[in-house]
């Protein structure tokens, strides 16, 4: 654990959580940069993705830091509301749902009427193709995220005498007292869910990895948050979190997702690394 900065650039103080966070979001560009090109993606189709990603991620980190401060206030309205804190599932929501609609607000309303060339150059690939590995990206930025919390100190686990405990709480009650580290233990599970899924996708072409994400993933967090001791909270008075409610839901939207993803998105599909082998594979000929 380490809460405090660990050096200075203007008289800011940087910390190693917001290190981890700036690191996971370049692997995460990387890791889509790099597939997209393996997939063939063309420079129109990777622009749009990666353009339109930055922007659901900027947004994403707003929303994180608005859930939470919202949850905040629930809890206790005299601490009145901040944007200090954030949450991952606020964040995974409004970056989610702000790169569908600015995606399909380019797509289906700017791309059709601009005359600007840049905007209308051809795509060979939609976000129907992304989607498969789009979550691989997401659970490597989230497994650095976890390890920041792990430094900040925040996110941990209740108090214990495991042989797995650590002191890495960063709070005046638990100072050097051993906790679940929670956060090292969602980095791992983390790290082997964004494995499976990218053996899934690269050596059996699975499509269906973002129903794997949101079932996979909310299933651990809602048993997790179980063993966390950083209290967030209650859902408007029920019995869980309100991680663990949005957790019901990402299980419930991941099982749609199965149907959504065979009956209708896979018609939209192009495919562009099968394209172009098969432009590869008609050239051939020719070129004997």
């Amino acid at each position: 654990m380490h809460p405090d900065p660990i050096f200075t650039v203007f008289g800011k103080g940087v910390y190693l959580y917001g290190i981890c966070m700036a690191l996971g979001l370049i692997a995460c560009f990387a890791f889509l940069i790099i597939t997209m090109r393996i997939k063939k993606f063309n420079e129109a189709s990777s622009d749009t993705i990666i353009f339109i990603g930055i922007f659901g991620t900027g947004f994403g980190i707003l929303a994180a830091a608005i859930f939470q401060g919202v949850y905040n206030v629930i809890a206790d309205p005299s601490e009145g509301f901040s944007l200090n804190s954030m949450t991952f599932i606020g964040g995974l929501i409004g970056g989610v749902s702000s790169f569908l609609g600015v995606y399909f607000l380019y797509m289906y309303v700017v791309r059709p009427r601009t005359k600007i060339k840049l905007l209308t150059n051809e795509m060979n690939a939609t976000l129907t193709d992304a989607l498969p590995f789009i979550p691989i990206a997401i659970t490597i930025a989230h497994a650095f995220g976890r390890l920041g919390c792990f430094f900040a100190g925040c996110c941990y686990g209740r108090p214990t005498d495991a042989w797995f405990g650590i002191a890495c709480a960063d709070h005046p009650s638990l100072i050097g007292v051993k906790v679940i580290p929670t956060q090292l233990f969602e980095m791992i599970f983390l790290l082997v869910l964004g494995g499976v899924m990218a053996l899934l996708y690269f050596k059996f072409k699975f499509n269906y990895n973002f129903a794997v994400y949101a079932v996979t993933y909310g299933i651990w967090r809602f048993v997790l948050e179980f063993f966390r001791d950083d209290d967030r909270g209650q859902f408007l008075g029920t019995a869980v979190s309100p991680s663990q409610f949005w957790c019901i839901l990402m299980v419930i939207l991941g099982v749609g997702y199965v149907f959504l993803q065979y009956y209708v998105l896979s018609k939209h599909m192009k495919h562009p690394e099968l394209a172009a082998r098969t432009v590869e594979e008609e050239a051939e000929p020719s070129a004997q």
